[in-house]
């Protein structure tokens, strides 16, 4: 790495101040929502419904949705992927929503471009928000082979050239023929990409960068990871591209005009432009009016002080997955009692930016078999709920896998405990927040309430079964002085409040406990699962 390049990188990380905390300005739902609003991804890796699509799932579950608290839902890519049956995330064309016969099919994996639209306006109507998932980083398909010059590079490290620049051929050329240049007339090429994995000519894999005198190399603008992180897989984009940019930005205003969507989701950005992204995301703030336009960035670190940088750069306008908390919740599912509850927050973005924080437990990348997985299993996966749900900090997004039956990660005791702790949250958690973090196998919490929800007490444990019930002494101020609490999560327990508001609070070894006044032990639950 040049002196030059390290200078920039060090005066992000520790001198630039941060911009304002994002969840302040963007909407989290409809109607200015920012209290307790409530994020759910709505799908798996191998989502399917076996008699309906995708759209028309979602289109069905909607009311349910509202009826629990969700105000925001991101959806899988629903562009046209390189397969019938691609997930989107192998992006053919941006433009094809489910309209046009391309790769075989109209429909997406996911549906038409009419379910979609039909189902945004269902959930518009219910005050639920739609985030596109925008995968820009790169295309796969492409329509035909081109002969051009690149350099095969080493895969470890990006700016090693391994030979010289030699002829080759590639899946470059994108003409779209299915749509006929409708929405857009641009069709990509070999100038629009700065590198491919794939030398057709020599049947070769490899990383391979694009060279000729209109190409610039890789982008500097990205992860210094593997050297230089700008090509990730396919057909790497080169988003300093006029045609490009142009196309990207006109998209960007395009697909939230048409399917009513209000913000997005952005895939891999460590691989991206930073400058590209930060001028998309303004352009299509301006040219939509959606000043407070929500929009989450994928950036796949366990590192917190890698996402430093990125959350300076980004001038308040993107919000960031905590995946260095996804990190410490998996290693506490998998090292049981060993792991200090105390520590769990720790090295996170909530911890250090609550307002640009998107809290997770699991999601589609990180499910089993996936090559990001680090699942977070059943013995911790309702603790990590109860942290991200009711401690109030960040912004929570919950996991279609965890909540609906599926094939692939569905527990039915994770699933029920989570629809009671979402309906706690939608209750109970407000106001201001004590911590009791004193035992390292049980840490507890209490949303002290405002002036329309009473508040709750929380203890999460992470001990052996075979300990003895875990008791931490808490106050839940002196308005429920006198009163009694019972357990939101069975009703089989009471705590009686002293007059100055303290109560001696217990939990079983290994659950979660939710604590909430006798007067307020109803439950939307005891109604019908939608989900069964």
């Amino acid at each position: 790495m040049d002196i030059f390049r390290w200078l920039i990188e060090w005066f992000d990380q520790y001198v630039r101040p941060y911009p304002p905390p994002a969840l302040e300005n963007m909407r989290l739902g409809p109607d200015g929502l920012t209290e307790n609003a409530l994020m759910i991804q709505f799908f798996t890796w191998q989502s399917r419904h076996p008699t309906m699509s995708w759209w028309k799932h979602f289109e069905s579950e909607i009311p349910g949705l509202a009826d629990i608290g969700v105000t925001q839902v991101w959806l899988p890519p629903p562009h046209k992927a390189m397969h019938k049956h691609g997930q989107g995330y192998d992006a053919y064309d941006l433009w094809d929503l489910g309209e046009f016969y391309q790769k075989g099919t109209v429909p997406t994996r996911w549906g038409t471009k009419d379910e979609l639209v039909q189902a945004v306006a269902t959930a518009n109507a219910h005050k639920i928000d739609v985030l596109i998932d925008a995968v820009l980083n790169h295309k796969l398909g492409g329509d035909r082979c081109e002969t051009f010059n690149a350099v095969p590079v080493d895969p470890q490290n990006r700016l090693k050239e391994l030979t010289p620049a030699r002829e080759i051929e590639g899946w470059t050329a994108f003409d779209f023929t299915g749509r006929g240049g409708k929405y857009s007339k641009l069709k990509w090429t070999h100038e629009h990409f700065t590198g491919l994995d794939w030398d057709h000519r020599r049947r070769l894999k490899g990383v391979y960068r694009i060279v000729s005198n209109k190409h610039k190399g890789w982008s500097q603008n990205v992860d210094n990871e593997l050297g230089n992180y700008d090509y990730l897989l396919g057909m790497d984009i080169d988003h300093r591209h006029p045609e490009v940019r142009k196309d990207l930005f006109d998209w960007g205003n395009w697909v939230l005009k048409t399917t009513g969507a209000s913000g997005f989701r952005l895939d891999a950005i460590k691989h991206m432009d930073r400058c590209f992204l930060l001028d998309f995301l303004k352009h299509v703030r301006h040219c939509t009016g959606r000043p407070n336009l929500f929009a989450v960035a994928e950036y796949w670190s366990g590192d917190v002080n890698l996402i430093k940088p990125y959350i300076r750069a980004f001038e308040g306008v993107v919000t960031f997955f905590d995946v260095p908390l996804h990190y410490n919740f998996h290693e506490a599912s998998k090292t049981g009692a060993r792991y200090d509850l105390g520590t769990i927050f720790d090295n996170t973005v909530v911890k250090l930016r609550p307002g640009d924080a998107i809290t997770f437990v699991d999601n589609h990348e990180y499910q089993v078999g996936q090559s990001l997985e680090s699942w977070v299993g059943s013995s911790f996966k309702l603790q990590a709920y109860a942290l991200i749900l009711l401690w109030g900090e960040g912004h929570p997004c919950i996991f279609y896998g965890d909540l609906y039956p599926n094939e692939e990660c569905y527990d039915e005791v994770v699933a029920q405990g989570l629809r009671r702790l979402i309906e706690a949250r939608k209750k109970f958690a407000y106001g201001t927040k004590m911590d009791y973090f004193h035992d390292r196998n049980c840490v507890g919490f209490v949303r002290m309430g405002d002036s329309m929800h009473r508040g709750c007490a929380v203890l999460v444990s992470n001990s052996h079964h075979s300990h003895g019930a875990h008791t931490i002494r808490m106050n839940v101020g002196t308005g429920n002085g006198g009163s009694s609490f019972g357990s939101f999560m069975d009703r089989s327990r009471r705590v009686q409040i002293s007059p100055d508001g303290w109560g001696l609070f217990t939990c079983i070894p290994g659950h979660v406990e939710v604590w909430v006044r006798d007067d307020h032990l109803t439950f939307d639950s005891d109604s019908p699962d939608r989900s069964s």
